[in-house]
């Protein structure tokens, strides 16, 4: 047994390490038409596999090995959104700008306004910019760069308004603009009465790392979408304590880190006798 273990160790961590690889690849894939194209083309090579190892058929088998780069290449072109979207999120961490007072004043302002526009059943959607620019989507609508409140989002969402017909980008805690294209997801989904809104919001989400909210028109539900998933037909306070959640959770460690530096640096400075000046 011992013997068994010492001479195929590495085996073992080697297949560990090509699951968990698969297992992620698998994750990034699903539910798209990625996914299905993948498919399709493993059935198509474990039948021609078969078929040439059951009937020697060597002219196939010299076929399918010689075209392994070429298949390479065509996988990467046919999966370079995703693999784009996958090193997106690999270099995003996820932090928001600005400072803890001021983001704590936007959120209570963004809930605010989505709670009118809930009630009053104004259809809406905003993304939340995080690290991954939008300047792409910016570009399809028209710019503000004014200051977010309740009042300008119901001007900007209300039916007869120019600008109701897209979505809302906000940056920092500052509206870049409104009347935005975003891009439609291209997942399946089971669910027929997800709206356009609703799609829009996931599609964003799966290529950027920003926050999308959604207010439904013909029900009022609050619906927010982080890294492609979508949470549906949250209540009023569901809403505040997972926008707070998310606005606060990914900033925590990143100011704790800070603060025990700055206490370092204070007890440095006070063992060296010199004066500290406030700010």
């Amino acid at each position: 047994m011992w013997d068994f273990t010492g001479k195929y160790w590495r085996d073992g961590i080697e297949i560990l390490v090509l699951a968990f690889c698969l297992y992620q690849i698998y994750r990034s894939f699903r539910a798209t038409r990625g996914a299905q194209i993948l498919v399709g083309l493993g059935f198509i090579l474990v039948a021609l596999a078969l078929v040439t190892q059951v009937f020697q058929f060597e002219v196939i088998g010299w076929l399918i090995t010689r075209s392994a780069a070429v298949l390479t290449f065509a996988l990467l072109v046919i999966f370079q959104p995703e693999l784009r979207n996958a090193l997106a999120r690999l270099g995003s961490s996820q932090i928001f700008s600005f400072s803890s007072k001021r983001r704590l004043a936007f959120v209570e302002r963004l809930a605010d306004a989505v709670v009118i526009l809930s009630k009053k059943r104004i259809g809406a959607l905003v993304a939340i910019q995080r690290n991954i620019s939008l300047k792409e989507q910016l570009e399809t609508g028209v710019l503000l760069d004014a200051y977010f409140s309740a009042e300008l989002a119901m001007s900007v969402f209300f039916p007869k308004s120019p600008l109701h017909d897209g979505g809302m980008i906000i940056a920092d805690d500052r509206v870049a603009g409104a009347a935005c294209v975003f891009p439609v997801t291209e997942k399946e989904m089971q669910d027929r009465s997800t709206g356009l809104r609703h799609r829009a919001a996931i599609g964003l989400t799966e290529r950027t790392d920003a926050i999308a909210i959604v207010v439904s028109e013909e029900t009022g539900s609050i619906s927010i979408s982080e890294n492609g998933l979508l949470q549906r037909n949250l209540t009023e306070k569901q809403f505040r304590e997972r926008i707070s959640e998310i606005f606060f959770a990914a900033t925590a460690v990143s100011e704790n880190e800070t603060n025990e530096k700055l206490d370092s640096q204070d007890s440095v400075s006070t063992s060296g006798g010199r004066n500290m000046v406030s700010d």
